[in-house]
């Protein structure tokens, strides 16, 4: 596990029995390579196991983005998300562990929640947006999807239609529009995100551990039977990120273009 003195993708600090994680890629909209993966596992474990730390906080770095997913970037230029621990990109593991972790995480969107980073703000146990915050998917543009609790879960977050509509249409939703589908808990001004985020994360931390601990447990145990499908989903990705329509994906996206997928309709 990489030591936090380390990091260089994520800022791990601890404010008043807060854990607060900010993924610290502002000139890539935050988006994730294999390294801060790695980061983001190593801070939610010392937080798991740091008796001082009653809940999470989980942010991006700057105005512009909460997290944009995968870095496209990255994946363009070396074939895949760069170098890791393990030789991995543990992104389902990421997800695993915002679920597992006895100790309500909340995400606190600042900007672009976009991709996978839509996906880690949806796993997160409450959501604060700033009113600046943008939300959607782009999984079926770029090339990519998640077929796991990114799309399963989130359709008993926002219903079935809704989630749909998310994954279908690829289109972006701003802050209003996300909490009265109830994809976020509260809407605030961004000079007030991080506050009202605090703010929260001190009121769990007054409460039973144990008791949040058998609650979060509870509320997941529903939904618990798509890790299953998530393993088959990431296997299932794994083989299309190879295939020439994959390819075109990433392939439009770095040459800021549409996408032709029409050639793979058959």
């Amino acid at each position: 596990m990489i030591e936090l003195s380390k990091f260089t993708d994520v800022i791990y600090e601890v404010k008043q029995g807060v854990a607060i994680m900010t993924i610290n890629r502002p000139d890539r909209y935050n988006a994730l390579r294999g390294r801060t993966v790695d980061e983001l596992l190593a801070g939610f474990k010392t937080a798991w196991v740091d008796p001082k730390v009653g809940a999470i906080i989980l942010t991006g770095a700057g105005e512009k983005a909460f997290c944009t997913g995968g870095d496209q970037k990255e994946r363009a230029e070396k074939g895949n998300y760069g170098e890791t621990e393990t030789g991995m990109f543990e992104i389902e593991s990421l997800h695993k562990i915002i679920r597992s972790i006895p100790k309500p995480v909340i995400a606190a969107v600042n900007g672009f929640a976009i991709g996978g980073g839509h996906v880690l703000h949806v796993l997160s146990d409450l959501s604060i947006a700033a009113t600046t915050a943008k939300f959607g998917q782009v999984g079926p543009r770029v090339g990519s999807f998640d077929a796991g609790f990114g799309s399963a879960y989130l359709a008993r977050v926002v219903g079935e239609k809704r989630a749909r509509q998310i994954w279908f249409l690829c289109e972006q939703y701003d802050a209003e529009t996300a909490e009265r589908w109830g994809l976020v808990n509260k809407v605030v001004e961004p000079s007030e995100l991080m506050d009202a985020a605090m703010d929260w994360a001190l009121k769990v931390c007054a409460l039973s551990p144990t008791a949040l601990k058998a609650l979060k447990h509870s509320f997941n145990a529903d939904t618990d039977h798509i890790v299953g499908i998530q393993s088959l989903a990431f296997d299932v990705l794994d083989l299309y990120g190879k295939t020439d329509e994959a390819k075109e994906g990433g392939k439009a996206f770095q040459e800021k273009r549409q996408p032709d997928f029409g050639q793979f309709r058959n």
